[in-house]
């Protein structure tokens, strides 16, 4: 656990799981930067300077649980806004695809948004308030080859967030998912330029989004002009996805 900031004690509690880096790390900025009390959880990626940071493994519910008592100990307030965004692939095409390959995706990706929903949706019940906002992708309904395990567990967040929309709605609860397409970030920085031309080229607007771009829908989703939506999915893709 870190502790680099001395945050303000009126702003939102947001806890943002992934968010060390790329979308997350937008993410985090562009709260803090708005006053909310901020902080996030990483596990393989260094902790950010500036933002309360907690290590967790959202693969495991006594991490998760532990996670957020340190949030709630650290700003003596629950959690009121949760971006799921923590994710992994392990991309294979379905022949060579191992059911371990398929099933700590879904794990990581999926089941991990209902362990950190799950706990927040605990005082947000309380309060009779909350933002839950999840990080889909746009693969989740366009598809990708060699994606199916990512595009499985991106797919499934949008049943979920649904669902809990319509469990949740009368609390005063919104859930929402977001959509990005091909975005600016560390995993496509690692790409050629052939892979990353070719990526582009699908895109109506011709070029990645960065990843303030996607923070700003998050923001957004979270903020007061949103208070009337939920279980949308908002596509950040360029077009990319449009039909989908």
């Amino acid at each position: 656990m870190t502790d680099t900031t001395t945050s303000n004690e009126t702003g939102r509690v947001v806890l943002i799981t992934g968010g060390s880096r790329g979308i997350g790390l937008a993410c985090a900025h562009r709260f803090a930067a708005t006053g909310d009390r901020v902080a996030v959880t990483y596990n393989s990626s260094p902790p950010p300077e500036g933002l309360f940071g907690v290590q967790c493994d959202v693969t495991d519910t006594t991490q998760v649980d532990a996670a957020f008592s340190a949030v709630e100990e650290h700003f003596g307030a629950p959690v009121e806004v949760l971006v799921s965004n923590a994710g992994v692939t392990r991309d294979g095409l379905l022949l060579r695809m191992s059911e371990d390959d398929f099933a700590s995706v879904i794990d990581a990706n999926l089941t991990a948004s209902y362990r950190v929903a799950k706990r927040a949706a605990k005082a947000m019940v309380k309060a009779r308030t909350g933002r839950i906002i999840l990080m889909s992708s746009v693969v989740g309904l366009y598809g990708q080859a060699g994606q199916s395990n990512y595009a499985a567990s991106k797919a499934g967040l949008v049943g979920f967030a649904r669902s809990l929309a319509r469990e949740l709605g009368s609390r005063n609860i919104t859930v929402n998912v977001v959509s990005p397409g091909p975005v600016a970030t560390d995993m496509t920085a690692a790409l050629s330029e052939q892979q990353i031309a070719s990526i582009i080229d699908e895109v109506p607007l011709s070029r990645m989004a960065e990843p303030t771009e996607v923070a700003g829908v998050v923001s957004f989703l979270a903020g007061p002009d949103a208070a009337y939506i939920t279980g949308a999915v908002i596509p950040v893709d360029g077009g990319l996805g449009m039909g989908h």
